[in-house]
């Protein structure tokens, strides 16, 4: 909880008095200064910021989809932009891009959920989205046993096997969105911070991690029950995201080694599912919950049928360079990247806006980078090399960013760090600031001090149930061992009620979050995205001219990583 008192004096500065349990950083009183209090001598412009957003998310650009047109009108619009700012190519052969070779598929999915002669309907994309990531022309999953896994876990650190000795190789698994909300034994209203994070979502948690455990137990078909508490959006957002056509990078086994078909499927639909075998979810969920649970093999059978239409995408990341002043540091390098993709256009939408303009999920991070490398480069020079990187395929996966760490342009062992940009604050000033991931590297001290130079406290993740620190491209980068820095914008608005960035966040997830209704507003107040370039400006300059280099803190699973990479390089 978080307690504030406030005495303004004028209109450009307030004195806070700030209470804090929530494990943020803080002073006990700070001033929140001008918007032109950051460190640079050259500021963050609003209206260059909103002219770059108002194009990247205009109708003109199609939703931004990878292999569209709306991909070439972003990338020439991009390219453009970096040679008016004076920046270099940073691809490879001096050009402005990165291949990144996606397959596209758009599949025709048939499921049958039955028991004997007794079945449950299933509505497609209503309460149920499967798709098969088998870059095939056709794969099939035909009667086979259902098996509920509980959370679909296996966590040797926390002494959790939801698959115990049951064989699901060639089944049909059900299984629960999130971690398991394992009860405090000191306090059961509260949940065990020793076990999964308590209230944080863990990478267990992540729909990612239970599709990857789901193929290495054998598994045919793999299905999440969706939650809209749990996973922190509603199952629209899955219907959205998952429904049109998809994307994988175009791998060598054609992704052969996952589950034949992965999906979604609504609470209420999963709970019909359970009845038609036997069980109660209820009683299931409640059971999964513990370190005893055992796999249930439900009394009913499915089959799943998926037809795919595939097609080559020759997508693209786009990547500019400011070299670095100093000589002997020039190749080293720290990154700022903002996805550029969203979700296109929905051919089956015949009626209404069916245009996924993705003005604040990413044309805001977007612009924001491109403001960034405008001031970086008409301030003074940072020693090291900055990258700046619009990544494709974030929506789908991370693909372009995931691309990138595995054909880096300037080696990994020699990339100081990714701070990464997606979906700004357009709703005003914050005496705050988030750091998704906070506590995990040292890039923490770096932010903290830069953000009390403009009378700011930095706070670790509001929500962290939802598992934004694995839902971005800076994941990418730390799971190769580069530290990351992903700062959300802040909850605690000037002027305003306490709730009420609460209350705007969760209006944009519930009405606008990958919806087409994700437009430029009027009534943005860009203030607030001032403050944060300006401060991630600061960052990076301070990064880029630190003898130290960021570093992941004791407990970091990334930590081993970087150690190993870095062992040899310096």
């Amino acid at each position: 909880m978080l307690i504030i008192a406030a005495t303004c004096a004028g209109a450009t500065a307030c004195i806070f008095v700030v209470k804090d349990d929530s494990g943020g950083h803080h002073p006990d009183a700070f001033e929140l200064g001008s918007p032109d209090s950051a460190t640079s001598s050259v500021s963050a412009d609003s209206s260059r910021f909103l002219e770059h957003v108002k194009r990247l998310a205009s109708d003109e650009f199609g939703g931004r989809g990878p292999g569209s047109d709306g991909e070439n009108s972003t990338v020439d619009y991009l390219v453009e932009q970096m040679k008016r700012i004076g920046l270099e190519p940073a691809g490879p052969n001096g050009s402005w891009t990165q291949d990144v070779p996606l397959v596209g598929f758009r599949g025709e999915p048939f499921a049958s959920f039955f028991a004997g002669d007794r079945s449950v309907g299933v509505e497609r994309p209503k309460d149920c989205v499967l798709i098969s990531r088998h870059l095939v022309p056709e794969v099939d999953v035909l009667n086979e046993p259902i098996v509920f896994v509980g959370y679909g876990i296996v966590a040797p650190e926390f002494g959790w096997d939801d698959y115990k000795d049951v064989d699901v190789r060639g089944k049909t698994i059900l299984m629960l969105v999130n971690d398991p909300p394992v009860s405090d034994p000191k306090d059961p209203s509260k949940l065990d911070d020793a076990v999964f994070g308590g209230r944080a979502m863990t990478y267990y948690g992540r729909w990612t991690y239970k599709y990857e455990i789901a193929a290495a137990k054998g598994a045919a078909a793999a299905l999440i029950v969706h939650e809209t508490q749990a996973a922190g959006y509603p199952f629209e957002v899955v219907r959205n995201s998952w429904s049109g056509e998809n994307f994988e990078l175009d791998a060598a086994d054609k992704n052969t080694g996952r589950a034949k078909v992965e999906g979604w499927v609504t609470h209420e639909k999963a709970a019909e599912l359970c009845r038609l075998g036997g069980a109660d979810l209820a009683t299931l969920e409640h059971a999964a919950v513990s370190r005893d649970f055992r796999p249930v093999t439900l009394a009913c059978k499915a089959t799943f049928k998926v037809k795919n239409t595939l097609r080559p995408v020759a997508s693209r990341n786009v990547i500019g360079r400011l070299p670095g002043g100093d000589a002997a540091r020039a190749s080293e390098a720290i990154v700022y990247s903002a996805h550029w993709d969203h979700f296109g256009t929905d051919p089956h939408q015949t009626s209404g806006d069916n245009i996924y303009n993705g003005a604040v999920d990413n044309a805001t991070g977007v612009a924001g980078v491109l403001e960034i490398a405008r001031v970086l480069h008409d301030g003074p020079r940072p020693p090291r090399t900055c990258l700046f990187l619009f990544d494709t395929g974030e929506e789908r996966g991370l693909l372009g960013s995931r691309w990138y760490v595995e054909h880096p342009l300037v080696p990994l062992e020699k990339t100081l760090c990714d701070i990464n940009l997606d979906s700004m604050n357009v709703w005003g000033r914050t005496a705050d600031i988030e750091s998704i991931g906070y506590g995990a590297t040292t890039l923490d001290e770096t932010i903290v001090a830069l953000a009390a130079e403009q009378g700011r406290v930095v706070r670790g993740d509001s929500e962290p149930e939802k598992g934004y620190a694995y839902r971005s491209d800076q994941f990418e980068f730390e799971k190769r061992g580069v530290p990351a820095l992903y700062a959300d914008g802040g909850s605690l608005f000037v002027g305003r009620d306490p709730g009420y960035g609460a209350l705007k966040r969760a209006d944009f997830i519930a009405n606008h979050y990958h919806k087409p209704s994700d437009e430029v507003n009027p009534e943005w107040d860009l203030a607030g995205v001032v403050q944060d370039l300006n401060l991630l400006v600061d960052v990076g300059r301070r990064v880029a001219g630190a003898k130290e280099w960021p570093a992941w803190k004791s407990g970091s699973e990334f930590r081993e990583i970087r150690a190993k990479m870095l062992q040899p390089a310096r």
